[in-house]
């Protein structure tokens, strides 16, 4: 009832503030109105129309060009600097000046034919707003007091509550002015006042004529509300150190069976703290060493567990809880000590031992069981909880990452071999191929016979070659198509690499002749196979981002064996190499490179000077042309897998 009524006569005051300012507006108006009604028998100005516009310009300036021009008396206020945009036809110069007056809070006086414009200032605005009520209500029934107290002096408070409870309350002057805050419903006024002194930082003293005085707290000086040695979860301390650097309030409230405890400490002692605490809230504790050190905290409403583990962190103490006792002390004391199994859902216990950070290593035995894939702990409960933490927080599943590689090569050459050798040898056979190119070889026989064929009827005898001559004549065009595709897969887990090596091999022979002996010296030939490899070698390591984009570290070499192949000698060969990092989207496939290789040679053997002379040159000269292209190109395709 008492809100209500405060309420509405609230709202009473200000619409009675606004009323008032309303209606001394209005009559402001009339007043400068009725004035240039007046005057304007003396000013004809003021009758004159206006035809006039003004963009962006000041007041004052426009207020000038208006004096100006209809011959006005006009002192005006520098300050009038407002900006303004008008346009004004056919209307009175009295008219727009009262305007003006509205619409830009103007005022006006008058002195004789001199019209003074300047900024209004309204008398009621310097006025001392009105009184504030206090909600202080006395039920005399009950005999309760309520009161609801926001920012109050401690003065107006007691004045109050002397007035409407009839109980005698008195201030000290050091807290006249000291502003209070509360709320407190239905209690006795000794109750009340008790509350209100220990929330707000003084105290309450009752003479023999029940008379309530309200004191500061001195230095060093500690408030009990109540004492109860069963603990009482309404008890309130507040303390103040002799140096006045360090203070502590607490307050514990019950809520659903929980007590939640309200902690506001300056650099106070953890010790006295964590006493006040259970001693307050009736929590059976033990210390088994002297708490050293000093902490700072605001908090409101948590539990003594949490509370209790925020206040210890830091420091080298740990607490322990046994059939509801705590036991708090040194983390190696023994008792202290706590074991918990740490069991991993998708890592391996392996690979996160390694990166646990060292500090938080400290103290605690880590005993890893490869077969359960868990972690044990022992040591201290908050370090241990800490590491849980950790370790559950990098316990994710990791992707693993299919990567498709298709390797293309393709492979075009040409060869064209022409030419006519002549020469002595011990035994030549005639024989060789017609078709598919010409090489063919011809004996002395072969060559006779067709001497003489083409001696015949003729008047010159060629004659007969040598029995071990030969001659030999070549054509030869050879074309090679290649395509070569091969297409290895891997898989790996994100950050590790992932290896392939395919290849092939083979053997060539090496002869090594050695002499035995001197006088009946002996050859031995000795043949050694010696084996040449050609491989393809593929090293990939992938990492995921959390866009589903795949860096790919990629190192690939690979080698192969050439078609053409000399007798005895070593297999030629080829080999490309690539070493990139790239980066693509998950399932999509991208070009890592392509190498162009492109030989050409013309090589030639004859008589020297004959074998450089056209047309004679095919007689005594052989040439050989190799026109070839090789294509290496490589895909990559990776694949997340979850």
């Amino acid at each position: 009832m008492i809100k209500r009524f405060v309420a509405v006569l609230t709202i009473l005051t200000v619409s009675l503030f606004c009323s008032e300012g309303l209606f001394a507006q209005s009559t402001r108006l009339q007043t400068i109105q009725q004035r240039l009604t007046d005057l304007s028998p003396n000013v004809p100005g003021l009758n004159q129309t206006v035809e006039t516009s003004i963009s962006n310009g000041t007041l004052k300036e426009f207020l000038r060009g208006l004096a100006s021009t209809h011959s006005l008396n006009l002192n005006i206020d520098p300050s009038l600097n407002q900006r303004i945009t008008s346009y004004f036809s056919d209307e009175k110069v009295m008219t727009v000046l009262l305007y003006l007056a509205k619409e830009y809070n103007l005022d006006f006086t008058f002195t004789g034919s001199i019209i003074s414009i300047f900024p209004y200032k309204d008398p009621l605005a310097n006025q001392p707003p009105p009184p504030k009520e206090l909600l202080v209500n006395f039920n005399t029934l009950t005999q309760a007091l309520t009161m609801d107290l926001r920012e109050d002096t401690l003065l107006s408070v007691a004045k109050k509550i002397t007035q409407v409870s009839g109980k005698n309350v008195i201030v000290q002057p050091e807290i006249y002015n000291k502003k209070v805050t509360g709320y407190i419903q239905g209690l006795p006024v000794e109750n009340a006042l008790e509350k209100l002194a220990i929330t707000n930082g003084f105290k309450l003293n009752k003479t023999n004529d029940d008379v309530y005085i309200l004191e500061p707290l001195k230095q060093n000086e500690e408030i009990v509300a109540k004492t109860n040695p069963i603990g009482n979860p309404n008890f309130s301390v507040r303390t103040v150190n002799n140096s006045g650097n360090s203070s502590s309030s607490i307050n514990i409230l019950q809520n659903a069976g929980k007590q939640l405890i309200s902690l506001n400490v300056i650099n106070s002692p953890i010790k006295d703290i964590i006493k006040q605490i259970a001693e307050q809230a009736g929590i059976n504790y033990f210390v088994y060493s002297e708490l050293q050190g000093n902490t700072t905290a605001h908090v409101q409403h948590m539990e003594f567990d949490r509370l209790l583990t925020f206040v210890l962190q830091g420091t080298k103490y740990t607490y322990n809880v046994s059939n509801g006792i705590y036991m708090i002390g040194d983390r190696q004391n023994e008792g202290l000590r706590a074991h918990q199994l740490i069991q991993l859902k998708y890592r391996s216990v392996d690979s996160l031992l390694a990166v646990i950070p060292q500090e938080l290593k400290q103290g605690v035995d880590i005993k890893e069981f490869k077969e359960l894939n868990s972690f044990l702990l022992s040591g201290s409960q908050p370090q241990i909880k800490e590491i849980e933490a950790f370790v559950k927080a990098l316990d994710r599943t990791v992707p693993m990452v299919l990567i498709e590689v298709i390797l293309m090569d393709v492979r075009k050459s040409k060869t064209i071999e022409t030419g006519i050798k002549m020469g002595v040898a011990d035994s030549i056979k005639t024989g060789g191929t017609l078709l598919g190119g010409l090489d063919f070889t011809m004996g002395s026989a072969s060559v006779n016979r067709f001497i003489q064929q083409i001696g015949l009827n003729n008047i010159f005898n060629i004659g007969r070659v040598s029995p071990n001559f030969y001659i030999s004549l070549k054509a030869l065009e050879g074309n090679s198509n290649i395509n070569l595709r091969q297409t290895p897969k891997l898989s790996t887990l994100n950050g590790h690499n992932a290896k392939l090596s395919i290849g092939s091999t083979r053997y060539y022979v090496q002869k090594t002749q050695n002499t035995v002996g001197s006088l009946n010296p002996n050859t031995i030939v000795t043949e050694q196979y010696i084996p040449i490899e050609a491989n393809m070698s593929i090293g990939i390591k992938p990492f995921v981002s959390g866009d589903e984009q795949v860096t790919l570290n990629i190192d690939i070499d690979i080698s192969d064996f050439l078609t053409s192949e000399s007798e005895n000698a070593p297999p030629p060969s080829a080999s490309s190499k690539f070493e990139s990092i790239i980066r693509v989207r998950n399932d999509e496939m991208v070009v890592l490179g392509g190498i162009e290789r492109t030989e050409k040679s013309d090589e030639g053997s004859g008589i020297p000077f004959l074998s450089r002379i056209p047309v004679l040159k095919w007689l005594f000269s052989s040439r050989t042309r190799v026109n070839s292209k090789t294509v290496s190109v490589v895909f990559i395709k990776p694949t997340i897998i979850y």
